[in-house]
């Protein structure tokens, strides 16, 4: 168990180095001039060249990511070129939201995707399994993007039963009710897709089950239905933690659009501003932090998968 999750834990910093080479030379190499971004095309020459010099576009990407590298290490991330304040204050702020955000869709991908699951394996010829299967196939084929866009139309704009977009009321100010009222929209757009898959994968696993000679024996010994089934859930239990690991480093990268949409002012909306305005620092910063997360919550899925498995266990 300890050599292993060590191999796990020695692949992370080749992983996130090849990360940041890649958004570096990617942005670097995108055409168009951030100079001209910044400061609009009517800019002075001597204004353009003293931002260019502070920048240090003259000078090869290489060597530039040479010297982020150097001072990320160092715990010095840069400066964000369109805000002008330390990229560090930006993005905690915006990590806090995104973490909200995304605990609130997980929660509902777990238990609606566990429920939808079992509902579809428990009789999975019947009304309760064709009803999960058609369930989780609209909710895996339906756009991101196009779901969020039709629950605004339709909650917002036009049952107003919840707010369109931001994280409190700007008038009167957010106590912790109207918070969760301004959560409800976005965490249910961003939990849909991967409410489907976790309710096939979790289905598929626990019908399975349902069929194997432990739940044969189970019912031989004259256990209630009730009792089966939650040995069972206990069998099928690796997979939802498999699937449902996968699904929360998705909802950590993810959530771009959902936040763009919303107006949820997380590290999604951030990227994008930052996009937009080829602020190269913010950027950076901005998928490393992604990058560790993704990287972080599939080790320690893989921690707690070797642990409740004994199969797993043996193997390592």
């Amino acid at each position: 168990m300890r050599r292993y999750l060590a191999r796990r834990l020695l692949l992370v910093v080749p992983t996130l180095l090849g990360v940041t080479v890649v958004v570096f030379a990617a942005v670097a190499l995108v055409p168009g001039d951030p100079v001209a971004t910044l400061l609009g095309p009517g800019a002075p020459a001597e204004v353009r060249q003293q931002l260019s010099e502070r920048l240090g576009l003259g000078e090869p990407w290489p060597v530039r990511y040479a010297h982020w590298l150097g001072h990320a290490l160092q715990g010095d991330l840069g400066v964000s070129v369109s805000g002008q304040r330390p990229v560090g204050d930006l993005l905690l702020p915006a990590l806090g939201q995104t973490l909200v955000l995304t605990g609130a869709a997980f929660l509902l991908v777990l238990t609606g995707g566990t429920l939808l699951g079992a509902l579809g394996a428990v009789r999975p010829d019947g009304i309760g399994g064709r009803l999960s299967r058609a369930l989780s196939t609209l909710a895996v084929s339906a756009p991101q993007y196009s779901v969020a866009l039709l629950l605004i139309a339709v909650f917002s704009v036009g049952l107003r039963w919840f707010p369109a977009g931001g994280t409190e009321n700007l008038f009167t100010g957010g106590d912790t009710a109207d918070r969760l009222h301004h959560l409800v929209l976005p965490a249910v757009a961003a939990a849909l897709v991967p409410l489907g898959l976790t309710a096939r994968v979790f289905g598929a696993s626990l019908e399975d089950v349902l069929r194997s000679d432990l739940a044969d024996g189970l019912r031989a010994r004259g256990l209630r239905r009730t009792a089966v089934l939650r040995h069972c859930v206990h069998n099928a239990s690796p997979a939802l933690l498999t699937i449902g690991g996968l699904q929360l480093a998705y909802l950590l990268e993810g959530v771009v659009f959902v936040e763009t949409l919303f107006a949820w002012p997380g590290v999604g909306r951030l990227l994008y501003d930052a996009l937009s305005a080829r602020d190269l620092p913010l950027i950076q910063a901005g998928v490393f932090l992604v990058a560790v997360a993704f990287v972080g919550v599939n080790i320690l899925v893989d921690a707690v998968h070797a642990l409740i498995d004994p199969r797993l266990r043996g193997a390592l």
